[in-house]
């Protein structure tokens, strides 16, 4: 594996922390959101768009850029956090999360965010878009890349079954699936409400490139994506385990914020624990 200086490893930490902490001051103001997901998923989003994905927020619309689709919709607030930090529009405008008018709505609209490829929320669509992107790229012989963040309680809507099925089949090596395994959904933990396990063998049984890492460890995250990035003739899926409400201790592995604001005490308490200031 290759090692990484521990300096830019921190400072892609620190971003990971910012997104942790505008996602919780943005669901906070709004009042409404979903914070659990939205702070798994902030190492991987940090590392995507802070050293692997080729993009210019300059220029959103670049035809060369590599694409990322948030096939779990409801974390939006991650995805315009970092979308903020790399400067797609200003962090201010953060604050502007839900409310009417806004760019920022409660899932990814691609025709009034910035940086937002592909609008997303119902589950189970993200991936078959991504697809599209892909077979697109493979058509037009260009080079970019398509990175596609899945959630676990995902895995149980056929339509993900069926575009895991179709990437396989047309080689879609362009694609690069990330599971965000925290093991919570909506009603309960994944393994209650429909067993998922063994995970990597149905995606290895669907003609994936199977890799398991811890998703917060961003060294683990660009290893798995450079390696994915050698894999020919077939698509990688990266399957994350993470922690639902990471960053947050009362929200580390809780259902109860799966989909709830925190109260003004629970608002404070975690601007203290992620460092940040009202």
């Amino acid at each position: 594996m290759e090692v990484y200086d521990g300096e830019f490893i921190a400072e892609l930490e620190t971003i990971a922390r910012h997104i942790r902490l505008n996602s919780i001051k943005m669901i906070y103001k709004a009042g409404s959101g979903h914070p659990g997901g939205s702070l798994s998923c902030a190492d991987i989003l940090a590392a995507l768009y802070f050293h692997i994905m080729k993009h210019d927020p300059k220029r959103p619309d670049w035809l060369d850029r590599d694409r990322f689709v948030l096939s779990k919709g409801h974390a939006a607030p991650a995805l315009y956090a970092v979308l903020a930090e790399a400067g797609y529009f200003p962090i201010d405008e953060l604050s502007s999360l839900r409310k009417m008018g806004s760019r920022l709505q409660g899932h990814p609209c691609m025709n009034k965010t910035p940086g937002v490829e592909m609008s997303t929320g119902s589950l189970g669509h993200g991936l078959a878009a991504g697809n599209g992107m892909a077979l697109a790229a493979k058509l037009d012989r260009k080079l970019y890349r398509i990175y596609v963040l899945l959630g676990d309680g995902e895995m149980d809507v056929g339509e993900t079954w069926e575009a895991a099925m179709l990437a396989s089949h047309y080689k879609l090596d362009n694609v690069t699936a990330y599971i965000d395994r925290n093991k919570l959904q909506l009603d309960g933990p994944t393994e209650k409400i429909m067993s998922l396990e063994p995970l990597a063998d149905k995606w290895k049984a669907f003609g994936w490139h199977v890799i398991e890492i811890n998703g917060h460890n961003i060294q683990e995250i660009i290893h798995a994506t450079n390696e994915a990035k050698g894999v020919k003739g077939r698509p990688t899926v990266v399957i994350c385990h993470t922690i639902k409400g990471k960053g947050v201790s009362y929200m580390e592995g809780s259902l109860h914020f799966h989909g709830k604001a925190p109260n003004d005490q629970e608002y404070a308490q975690a601007l203290k624990e992620l460092g940040g200031a009202p």
